[in-house]
């Protein structure tokens, strides 16, 4: 067997996948959920990143220890939440919380602007954008150290901006964060055509280049494993430590047999849709983001999806509890699904739109509940309704990436539990595409890719294509 060691670095939970490069199997794997949120407001999302980094080291050295019987690990790559930022010194020590992609500071309003986001772009004339593949939005590493600077709190000395998955990397390889494009184009202060930091645009907004770390190619190793970091792994000194990549690449790496003929459907909290294209897309609604070898992905991207159930199934609990005194436990989704698989197609003329939250890029944007009647005022027929308004935006977006040039598709691929613990949902899907859907044997997609792109690149799997074979179905084809 030929183990390596996939680590998926994020807010709801951290995993660690140990995979057999050699068949793809998933030998090995571990999650824990992420309490280490800090106890700001409500409209901040503050982690404690040195308890982060804990938990990432604690379930890989769990997933490596149950894999031991299968072999030897022989090498590690590490995904995560794109977006964020914690600032580290040259101890790599955190000087600042890890802020997460959710938090909402920037979208705040400020003594001479409506938020820091309307400054920035004020700041930033059409001329540093148009191109460039950059937006602003809160949570994105450039306007949180923007905002930072701008209140007094940016720490000096030495210090280096970095994404979560990057300081576990740095941490295993002691040595300082490095990042790769995939991390990079999401801080919104990176040129996607020239595939470097836009030095004019951070000058104008006052952030130095020396915060930002270096960029290296995505799947190309950052370092190998210390001395330090391999003993409380157990695991021997000097493996190869992958670049750590963005979990939505991570996740279609690790999810997509053919990229030229899948459409990949992602719904866990949110929702992601994602193709391959051969060339950078100017962004409007969708986002063009760097991929492995020389594709781009095009995303649709902050959609809904579990949030937007999850509203849904909270509502029905405070019904019990508020009208009837009743506290339910136990899994009330599944009873949620029961009542909406008893609905016809079409929920009665009940129509759903799930944007109850916003979008990222229309945080303003509210959803509703429409054509109701008598008939169709039941729970089953609002949770059927919600998915078929979900399914309705994932196409919307396909439409608007075929109105870009994409390539029609042959096959949805859906990962995430917002699809894999709803068969109906996936029903909805595939009959609204008109595509066959199918979904991964394994779970964990973005550890697995981050496993299957760390064998890449310590060539133990030969090539790109050869790792894309391995993925199989439930279905059993690949």
């Amino acid at each position: 067997m030929s183990l390596f060691l996939g680590i998926d670095v994020g807010t709801t939970k951290t995993a660690a996948v140990v995979v057999d490069t050699k068949t793809g199997s998933l030998v090995a794997w571990q999650e824990r959920p992420n309490d280490n949120r800090l106890g700001a407001a409500p409209d901040r999302s503050e982690w404690d990143a040195h308890a982060g980094l804990e938990l990432a080291m604690a379930v890989s050295c769990e997933a490596a220890e149950r894999a031991r019987s299968f072999g030897q690990v022989e090498g590690i790559g590490v995904t995560g939440q794109m977006h964020g930022v914690v600032v580290v010194d040259e101890d790599l020590e955190p000087r600042t919380p890890f802020i997460g992609w959710q938090d909402k500071r920037c979208d705040e309003p400020t003594r001479e602007f409506d938020s820091t986001i309307a400054q920035m772009r004020r700041l930033a004339s059409e001329e540093f954008l148009s191109g460039t593949g950059r937006r602003f939005a809160t949570g994105y590493m450039g306007p949180t150290l923007f905002w930072l600077v701008q209140n007094g709190l940016l720490p000096s000395d030495g210090v280096t901006a970095s994404f979560m998955p990057d300081y576990v990397v740095a941490w295993l390889c002691q040595q300082r964060p490095v990042t790769d494009t995939t991390d990079a184009a999401s801080a919104g202060v990176y040129d996607l055509v020239r595939h470097c930091w836009h030095e004019d645009l951070l000058r104008t907004l006052g952030l130095p280049l020396s915060l930002f770390p270096a960029v290296l190619p995505t799947g190309s190793l950052a370092g190998r494993l210390a001395p330090e970091p391999a003993k409380a792994l157990g695991l021997p000194a000097g493996l190869p430590v992958m670049n750590a990549l963005g979990d939505n690449q991570s996740s279609f790496f690790g999810s997509v047999a053919s990229p030229a003929h899948d459409l990949l459907i992602n719904i866990g909290t949110g929702g992601q849709i994602s193709a391959t294209v051969r060339h950078f897309v100017p962004p409007e609604m969708l986002e063009t983001r760097p991929f492995v070898g020389e594709d781009y992905l095009l995303v649709g991207a902050g959609m809904t999806g579990g949030n937007a159930y999850a509203a849904i199934r909270d509502f029905v609990l405070q019904i019990g509890e508020q009208v009837f005194g009743v506290t339910r436990s136990g899994d009330l989704y599944a009873v949620l699904n029961r009542l909406a698989e008893a609905v016809a197609p079409g929920s009665e003329g009940l129509q759903c739109d799930p944007r109850f939250a916003g979008t990222r890029h229309m945080p303003w944007q509210r959803g509703s509940f429409t054509g109701i009647s008598p008939a169709n005022f039941t729970i089953g027929h609002f949770v059927r309704a919600l998915f078929e308004g979900m399914a309705e935006t994932f196409w919307s977006a396909y439409v608007e990436m075929q109105a870009k040039g994409l390539e029609p598709r042959q096959r949805l691929v859906g990962s995430g539990n917002g699809i894999r613990r709803n068969p109906l949902l996936a029903h909805i899907l595939a009959e609204r595409f008109g595509l066959p859907l199918v979904t991964p044997v394994h779970t964990q997609e973005a550890a697995y890719g981050a496993a299957l792109l760390a064998a890449v690149a310590a060539g133990a799997v030969p090539s790109l294509s050869a790792a894309g074979s391995l993925i199989r179905y439930l279905d059993g084809k690949s």
